[in-house]
């Protein structure tokens, strides 16, 4: 019964995955990165008040070469992909508390799911 569970919850997980990604707009995601723009920009080694993100899909927190991360980013130790994208989008300092982002967060799931996609394609 417990294996059953498990399995019905993965295909869940992957099921919403797929939505998630289907139901995004990259040119409006590029849009709404403009909220993102004023610290961090796209292009790699070109660091602002935040880090480039260029490359930044299954890198680790804190890891890139180059700039000052918060010890709270670099203790997170997360890979970041799309669902830790979008929860840190969310959230900044409820996912990494003690982070150095004054950001707070976006809370329409569209908007964000929106940013993702943006992100995961200009960031390759």
């Amino acid at each position: 019964m417990q294996r059953m569970f498990l399995a019905a919850l993965a295909m869940l997980g992957v099921t919403l995955s797929a939505g998630f990604a289907q139901a995004a707009d990259v040119e409006a995601g590029k849009k709404a990165f403009a909220k993102c723009k004023a610290c961090h920009a796209l292009e790699a080694g070109k660091n602002g008040v935040g880090p480039s993100l260029a490359g930044m899909f299954g890198r680790k927190s804190g890891s890139m070469a180059g700039f000052k991360f918060s010890d709270a980013m670099i203790a997170k130790g997360i890979a970041w992909d799309e669902k830790t994208v979008a929860a840190y989008i969310a959230d900044p300092k409820g996912y990494i508390p003690g982070n150095k982002i004054v950001f707070p967060g976006i809370k329409k799931e569209s908007e964000i799911a929106d940013i993702v996609a943006y992100l995961k394609d200009a960031t390759k």
